[in-house]
């Protein structure tokens, strides 16, 4: 197994905790950041450490879409996290390469709940989801998913949060907010059937369309790892819908984008995809233009830390930050904000502090958790306009 900053720490001192509500304050940025100031109270506990456990598709096909992205941002707020108060406890972490299979990451998790974590952040692919975190459940130990989002899956058990929208959150008040605006009355949609995250996606979607009164026309399926869908978009161009819905993945998403306009789907038609993001809509070139999406964060977001976090990542990375960026360094914040209010590094104890979080601000908006886990904050709705996402009004 793929491992990296490998630290195992069995036992953590309440002295540990203590200095770690030292240094939580909230959701950064530098704003908030530069406000901390140790009490002269707090026991400074040099060289002391609390292990993380962090699961990640480093290699395979999911490492470029989404782990990669994931990792640098839970790192960039655990330097920020650390760097608060130079010489208090830091956080480390232990990462475990996932391997973009389902297998991996059920290893993975088992294998941070072995090495005596008190919590897991990660886990992108809700199929993954569903089969890892029962393991971190049945041990008592927090699983966090910063990026996981078909509807209930924080319903396996009372250590499973999550901090992106789940579909039935996000779905529902977005088709109602585009359908307005748009005036569609007649859509298609297409879905990848073998992954939890599309199908969730094509469920919510459908139930929101028809609550709002509009015709599904044809609801169109493939599977993980196709790549020719023109017998699917034939189908849909023949019914003549006002929009198409795609549930995919990033790279078949991608593809549906492409070659629905290059088999003639006009303009007129508007694409509509959950999730896109600014390297999907540059991958798919001028396909991609117009595309609408329902999303959980935008670059141009005026919440508390966010334009300083595009910023640092910016600054740090050479790159643009992408949501499962921004939903990871968000994560790990909320979750130092937990361990600072259990004032425990015992996994119950965050659990708790973890469900009574309301209203923190993060770079996502004001963040809360219903009574099952799941992350409830503002979400929105965004355009591709000349290869980048803008808000759309």
């Amino acid at each position: 197994m793929n491992r990296t900053r490998i630290t195992t720490v069995k036992y953590v001192s309440l002295a540990f905790v203590l200095a770690i509500v030292g240094w939580v304050v909230g959701l950064s940025g530098c704003e908030r950041i530069a406000s901390v100031v140790p009490d002269e109270e707090t026991p400074q506990m040099t060289g002391e450490e609390l292990s993380i456990g962090v699961v990640l598709d480093l290699t395979g096909q999911y490492a470029e879409p989404y782990g990669l992205p994931m990792q640098r941002g839970f790192e960039l707020a655990r330097k920020e996290i650390n760097n608060a108060q130079p010489g208090a406890a830091s956080l480390t972490f232990i990462t475990v390469d996932a391997q973009s299979t389902v297998e991996g990451t059920k290893n993975a998790v088992q294998q941070l709940v072995d090495e005596g974590v008190p919590a897991i952040v990660g886990v992108a692919l809700s199929t993954y989801l569903k089969e890892a975190f029962p393991i971190a459940q049945e041990n008592g130990v927090v699983a966090f998913s910063s990026v996981s989002a078909a509807a209930g899956l924080s319903g396996i058990g009372d250590f499973i949060f999550r901090a992106g929208l789940a579909t039935d959150i996000l779905i529902p008040s977005s088709v109602m907010a585009t359908q307005q605006k748009l005036g569609y009355k007649k859509v298609a949609a297409i879905y990848d059937e073998k992954d939890v995250y599309a199908t969730s996606s094509k469920d919510e979607l459908v139930s929101a369309l028809e609550a709002n009164g509009v015709d599904v026309l044809t609801v169109e399926t493939f599977q993980t790892g196709n790549t020719d869908f023109s017998t699917q978009l034939t189908n849909i161009m023949a019914m003549e819908p006002d929009a198409l819905f795609i549930s995919a993945l990033a790279q078949e998403m991608t593809e549906i984008i492409v070659q629905g306009r290059d088999i003639g789907i006009p303009d007129s038609v508007h694409f509509i995809v959950p999730d896109l993001t600014r390297d999907d809509v540059q991958k798919a070139g001028g396909a991609a233009e117009g595309v609408l999406t329902f999303t959980s964060w935008s670059n141009m977001s005026g919440a508390p830390g966010n334009q300083t976090f595009v910023e640092n990542y910016r600054a740090a990375y050479g790159i643009e930050p992408q949501p499962w960026a921004a939903q990871s360094y968000a994560t790990l914040y909320i979750l130092a904000e937990a361990i600072a209010n259990a004032q425990s590094t015992d996994s119950t104890a965050i659990r708790d502090a973890l469900a009574q979080i309301t209203d923190f601000p993060t770079i996502l908006g004001n963040f809360s958790f219903d009574p099952n886990g799941e992350a409830l904050y503002n979400s929105v709705v965004l355009i591709a306009k000349d290869g980048e996402l803008q808000v759309f009004e």
